[in-house]
């Protein structure tokens, strides 16, 4: 752990704040020395690749895992998916070196702090903090041989970056999955500010995820013109919906004690990009129609104890907090109709786990959604944020049981022949082996 090097900011974000700060320094010998491409011997394999039948893939990411949350059920699925296909398959993420990690951090903070002082006179500490993490991981991964891997995966932005960087040496098949925000998408939220030093920062880490990668796997097709604003190809980008096993249960053998109630579901984390303040100022509008229906809230997170208080505030009695479960199949089958009141999102796994539960959907007008919801015919769409579209939505399908089953066949439907974890890993696998087979070809003349 001595490669000094991952310790200070990479050489393409340094010329991003450089241009921000209006300022032009030559490197001194020694940062140019930091700053140069490394040009390593390339080690052999110890695996005869042509022999090899099946694959070695890398499936890194920059959270951790194994955790709670869309992104974690993804990299499981893709795991086992390959895994029941031959495929050899290993996940790093940074939580897999907490005592090494921890002990770099101090040294990585005060040198990425008095590089920023020699070089501008100051430092912001959120960018300090993102050096630090890319830092830190990319010094476990450079002190692994990674060699024995095929395909490397990247599932964020920031691996995407390191593994870049450490694809220099290796020459793998490199792959970018983005699940969440982007640069593009935080500044049309308000959660960065346009012209500052975080955006010039960040934007600069977005192209080069979509530079070093070989090719980009989406999740959803509004991916695709915020990639090609950075860069990328349409022939570079590939979408894959996500896909899932999904346990379904007899709903009449789950619902024999809920005859007499309409259950309307919402399961996602309590956060505030989840929208579900909108659903209570919705379920407030309809307090007189409501007196058969409960109202099940599934999941944590911060946000609980204020929207605890705005249900009781709205004395919303038929509002049932549940927490975290690990039963969505069973609360599913019990449910009629299943509401996620979004504001942000790219391709929620719990509408198409609702989906495959045959079940009523209201979500809004976000990310991909659309893409799998088609409004009117496999569900309800509102605008986010929008409580009154929210309410009249909500009252169409509370009392018209005959489209709530309509909305909700159409749902199964696509699922089932769109969003399962075969069908993806299929997809995917494809796309793996195509590159492979692109670069044995390469190696062989």
């Amino acid at each position: 752990m001595n490669d000094s090097s991952s310790q200070v900011p990479y050489p393409y974000l340094v010329s991003a704040t450089d241009q921000y700060y209006g300022v032009n320094i030559t490197p001194t010998e020694d940062n140019q020395t930091i700053m140069k491409k490394r040009k390593k011997e390339k080690k052999k394999d110890s695996l005869d690749r042509k022999k090899r039948k099946n694959l070695r893939i890398l499936i890194a990411t920059y959270w951790d895992y194994p955790a709670i949350g869309g992104l974690q059920k993804y990299i499981t699925t893709l795991k086992d998916g390959m895994e029941k296909l031959g495929h050899y398959v290993d996940v790093i993420a940074p939580n897999h070196f907490p005592n090494k990690i921890k002990d770099l951090n101090k040294k990585i903070v005060t040198e990425t702090k008095q590089f920023y002082i020699n070089r501008y006179g100051s430092y912001s500490d959120k960018i300090v903090k993102e050096n630090r993490r890319l830092a830190s991981y990319e010094i476990m991964l450079r002190n692994m041989s990674l060699e024995k891997y095929d395909i490397f995966h990247a599932q964020d932005r920031f691996t995407a970056n390191i593994l870049g960087r450490l694809n220099e040496d290796y020459q793998k098949p490199l792959f970018f999955t983005p699940h969440g925000f982007m640069t593009q998408r935080r500044l049309n939220f308000n959660l960065i500010e346009q012209g500052s030093l975080e955006e010039a920062y960040f934007l600069s880490l977005d192209q080069k995820a979509v530079e070093s990668s070989d090719h980009v796997i989406t999740l959803c097709d509004t991916f695709h013109p915020m990639l090609e604003k950075l860069g990328a190809k349409e022939s570079k980008i590939t979408t894959v919906y996500t896909g899932i096993d999904f346990k379904s249960m007899n709903p009449r053998r789950a619902r024999k004690k809920l005859e007499d109630k309409t259950i309307v579901t919402c399961i996602t984390r309590l956060r505030p990009r989840k929208g579900h303040k909108y659903l209570f100022e919705a379920l407030s509008l309809l307090k007189s129609t409501l007196k058969n229906v409960d109202v099940w809230i599934v999941g944590d997170g911060e946000m609980r104890e204020e929207l605890e208080n705005q249900v009781q505030d709205l004395q919303l009695n038929n509002v049932f907090f549940l927490g975290e479960r690990n039963d969505i199949p069973r609360l599913l089958s019990q449910s009629d109709i299943f509401v996620l009141p979004t504001t942000s999102d790219t391709l929620p796994i719990a509408i198409i786990e609702a989906m495959f539960a045959q079940k009523a959907i209201i979500t809004t007008n976000c990310g991909g959604i659309p893409e799998i919801i088609q409004d009117n015919h496999s569900g309800l769409i509102a605008e986010p944020g929008n409580s009154l579209q929210l309410a009249e939505k909500l009252s169409l399908l509370l009392s018209d049981s005959a489209l709530r089953e309509t909305l909700a066949q159409n749902a199964k439907a696509f699922a089932d022949k769109h969003l399962t974890s075969t069908n993806m890993i299929k997809k995917i696998e494809e796309i793996y082996q195509s590159f492979h087979r692109q670069g044995e070809n390469e190696n062989a003349t």
